[in-house]
């Protein structure tokens, strides 16, 4: 049997599935590399070595944030066969005074509907002030700094700082965070000067919960046809379905571009440790 044939092309009625910020931009990049990754899902290739020494750094930060000595991680950071990983790890621990204060929640994961789907968003760090400031950390390990402009448009910079408002009292003695005492902060681990932070606010709260809800709505609505190529082939470009687009044989690395964001891993998801409102 053609097991291909079985596979879902549609948001069919009653059928669960989770949003997150990485399938809602796929999305938006191009509806037909949506369907091809989340909803038929066609295997995603085993990623390059670039991507591969990112999710080690974001490993070390973690072990380093629930208190494993510097000195080991600084050990094993230079023990790994890429040295950039030795590299970022000395950013990272120049960085780390100012991250240990307040409650800190790495590689945390929140949800709250949106409509009758889920959106989840797993944090590389929560970390919430005593003054009731809540700051959002992302590490980026891309060859470039992408750019504040680019950074803004990205759902990333719009979904994790709306779940935090929306579902943060998990994190907070069930006490809501407020989306004026959000921050969003970019943080490249091979531009550690190069810091982006993002202020949320009530408007933008609002605006993102009506647009999200539209366009989760909009998503499960389509037929099976209706999830289309994008027509910006510079989409293209990085994208390992490319060739069963007929728009190039094989995806380009990674680093040859100048304003890459790395592609996102699916979220894992630990129900026992999850922070959710309710429908």
């Amino acid at each position: 049997m053609d097991r291909s044939k079985l596979r879902k092309t549609t948001l069919e009625a009653g059928l669960s599935f989770d949003f997150s910020q990485a399938s809602l931009q796929d999305y938006l990049d191009c509806p037909r590399r949506f369907q091809l990754r989340y909803l038929q899902q066609l295997h995603w290739p085993a990623p390059e070595a670039a991507i591969r020494r990112g999710e080690r750094f974001h490993r070390l930060a973690q072990q380093a944030l629930v208190g494993v000595p510097p000195g080991r991680l600084e050990s094993a950071a230079g023990a790994d066969p890429d040295p950039a990983l030795g590299r970022w790890w000395q950013h990272f621990h120049e960085l780390l005074p100012s991250l240990q204060q307040g409650k800190l929640y790495a590689e945390t994961l929140l949800a709250a509907p949106v409509g009758k789907y889920r959106l989840l968003a797993k944090y590389d760090l929560v970390q919430i002030l005593p003054e009731g400031r809540a700051v959002i950390y992302d590490w980026k390990t891309s060859p470039a700094a992408p750019r504040r402009a680019n950074l803004s448009r990205r759902m990333q910079t719009r979904v994790y700082p709306y779940l935090l408002a929306r579902a943060g009292a998990a994190l907070n003695e069930r006490l809501p965070i407020l989306p004026a005492q959000i921050e969003m902060v970019y943080w490249f681990a091979d531009f550690p000067g190069q810091v982006e932070r993002f202020a949320y606010t009530e408007k933008r709260y609002a605006e993102d919960g009506r647009e999200l809800a539209g366009l989760v709505e909009e998503i499960a609505g389509l037929r099976e046809e209706q999830f289309l190529k994008t027509e910006d082939e510079k989409m293209c470009r990085f994208c390992v379905y490319r060739s069963l687009c007929a728009r190039g044989s094989q995806a380009g690395l990674v680093s040859e571009s100048e304003d890459v964001f790395e592609p996102e891993e699916e979220v894992e998801i630990n129900f026992d440790q999850i922070g959710e409102i309710g429908f």
